[in-house]
C-alpha cells in the first residue's frame, strides 16, 4: 500500500514539475522576446529555494490549467552567471515576469495564490476599462483597493498611464466613465483619479497631494491592515511614510492586544487627514520579523513606530492606555522628541548583516539539515585538509640525506661542512682593509 501511495505521489510530482521548464541562457534570451515568461532565479545552496520549489511547481500547474499565456520557468544562477549579473539578481529565490523588453519584480508573499494574482495582473493590460456598473461592482468585490481614472482624454490621463506602468506590480488600475460609478460617488469635476479602499473613496488633488505618482505610492495600501514582512519591505523601498504598528498575538489575543488594535484602527480613520502623509497604520501578528529588524525583543503586545527607509524605530517611553497617549507618542516621533533607535550606520549595518547571516544558517539547518550539512561541511573539510597539509609539510632545506647515500661534496665524514669550502670572511675582510 505504501509503495502504491509513493508511486502515485512521485507521478503527481513528475506531472506538476513538467509545467516548469529549466532554462539556459540561449533558451531564456530566445523565449523572452516573443512570449510571456514567469521565471524563478535560484541557487542550489539556498534553503529558501528548496522550501519554495513545490510551490513553484504548483504555480506552473495552476497557470497551465487556467489557460494562461504565461510560461513558467526556472534558472540556476550559479551556472548562468552572466544572466544573473545582467538582471542584477541579489537574493534567492528571485521571481521576475518578462513581458517583451520589460521585466517586473515580484516582491510579495511566497504563496501560490499571491504569485498567480501578480502574474494575472501584470501580464494583462496596464490599465483596464470598466464598461458597466456590473463589471465595476464585480471588480470592487474582488479587490480591496483599486485606482480609477474617470473622464476623457487629458494630460492627467497620460500621467495616470505612466504611473500605472510603474505601480502595476502592486495594484490594479482602471478607467471608467461617470455613468458606471456607484451613486454614492459624487464628483465636482472631471477628469479625476480616485482610489477606492477602506469601504470608501479618496480623490487626487494636484494642489494638495503633489504629483500623481507620489500620491499613488502613498495611497496604494489600505489605511489600516495586517502588515507582513513583504509589505514592510515595499514600504521601505519607495515610501517615505513611518509605519505605526500594534504588535499582537492573533492566536491568543489578550485584552491589551485588542485595545492596541482598536486604537490603531480608530486612529487610521478618525485622524486620516492629519496623518495621511506621515503614517501608515496597521498591526503585525507576532514579533518574529520585528525582532529581526531591531535585533532585539519586542514585547507582545506593544506599539512601535518603524522608519523603514533608515531601519530605525521608536518605542513609547510610557504605557499606551488611551487615544491621547497614542497621539502624544506619534507626535513626539514626528517632532523628534522621541528617541530614535537603530538606524543604518556602519555599526548597525554590520550587526544586522551578522544577525541575518546567523538567522539564514539556522533556517537552512531547520528546513534542510542534510543539504545544509553538505554545503557547510565541504568548505570546512577542504579548509582542514589545506591547513593540515601546510602544517605537516617538510621544508626542502630541512631534508636529511637518505641512509646509505653518498655524502655531498660539501660535507665531511661527520656530515659537517668542510672548512676549506667555507670562505674565511674575517681574513677576506682584513685583506680588503690592507688593499684600502
Amino acid at each position: 500500500m505504501k509503495n502504491v501511495i509513493l508511486t502515485a505521489l512521485l507521478s503527481v510530482i513528475a506531472v506538476v514539475s513538467g509545467y516548469v521548464e529549466e532554462l539556459d541562457e540561449d533558451k531564456f534570451n530566445e523565449y523572452r522576446q516573443n512570449e510571456l515568461w514567469l521565471v524563478e532565479f535560484y541557487a542550489p545552496w539556498c534553503a529558501y529555494c528548496h522550501t519554495f520549489e513545490p510551490i513553484w511547481y504548483e504555480v506552473g500547474a495552476e497557470l497551465k490549467s487556467l489557460g494562461s499565456p504565461v510560461n513558467v520557468g526556472k534558472m540556476d544562477t550559479t551556472v548562468h552567471k552572466s544572466i544573473a549579473s545582467e538582471l542584477n539578481i541579489r537574493g534567492y529565490p528571485t521571481i521576475k515576469l518578462f513581458k517583451g523588453d520589460l521585466s517586473f519584480d515580484y516582491k510579495g508573499p511566497r504563496t501560490k495564490d499571491a504569485i498567480i494574482e501578480f502574474t494575472n495582473r501584470v501580464s494583462g493590460p496596464v490599465v483596464r476599462p470598466l464598461s458597466s456598473v456590473q463589471l465595476f461592482q464585480h471588480v470592487m468585490s474582488r479587490h480591496d483597493l483599486i485606482f480609477v481614472y474617470i473622464g476623457g482624454e487629458s494630460l492627467l490621463k497620460k500621467e495616470y498611464y505612466k504611473a500605472a506602468s510603474e505601480f502595476i506590480v502592486h495594484t490594479y488600475f482602471f478607467t471608467a466613465s461617470l455613468e458606471i460609478l456607484p451613486k454614492a460617488v459624487t464628483l465636482q469635476d472631471v477628469p479625476v483619479v480616485a482610489v477606492f479602499k477602506d469601504g470608501t473613496y479618496y480623490l487626487y488633488n494636484e494642489f494638495v497631494d503633489g504629483d500623481l505618482s507620489s500620491w499613488i505610492n502613498r495611497e496604494r495600501f489600505p489605511s489600516y491592515f495586517q502588515i507582513d514582512s513583504f509589505s514592510l519591505y515595499q514600504m521601505g523601498e519607495k515610501q517615505s511614510k513611518l509605519v505605526a504598528l500594534a504588535v499582537v498575538d492573533e492566536k491568543n489575543p489578550s485584552e491589551e492586544s485588542i485595545r492596541y488594535k482598536t486604537l490603531m484602527e480608530r486612529l487610521s480613520t478618525e485622524y486620516r487627514d492629519l496623518y495621511k502623509s506621515n503614517y501608515q497604520f496597521g498591526y503585525v501578528d507576532g514579533n518574529e520579523y520585528i525582532n529581526g529588524l531591531i535585533m532585539g525583543e519586542v514585547a507582545i503586545p506593544s506599539i512601535i513606530v518603524l522608519n523603514m527607509t533608515i531601519d530605525g524605530y521608536c518605542l513609547p517611553e510610557s504605557k499606551i492606555e488611551t487615544m491621547d497617549d497614542l497621539l502624544h507618542f506619534l507626535n513626539s516621533v514626528l517632532d523628534g522628541s522621541a528617541t530614535l533607535l537603530g538606524g543604518n550606520g556602519f555599526v548597525q549595518c554590520t550587526k544586522r548583516a551578522l544577525y541575518k547571516a546567523k538567522s539564514t544558517v539556522l533556517l537552512m539547518f531547520q528546513t534542510a539539515p542534510v543539504f545544509s550539512c553538505f554545503v557547510c561541511g565541504v568548505p570546512m573539510a577542504i579548509a582542514v585538509i589545506v591547513v593540515r597539509a601546510a602544517c605537516t609539510a617538510v621544508p626542502a632545506n630541512d631534508e636529511k640525506p637518505e641512509e646509505g647515500a653518498t655524502t655531498s661534496p660539501d660535507l665531511d665524514a661527520h656530515g659537517k661542512k668542510a672548512t676549506e669550502l667555507q670562505p674565511d670572511i674575517t681574513e677576506k675582510t682584513t685583506e680588503a682593509k690592507k688593499e684600502d
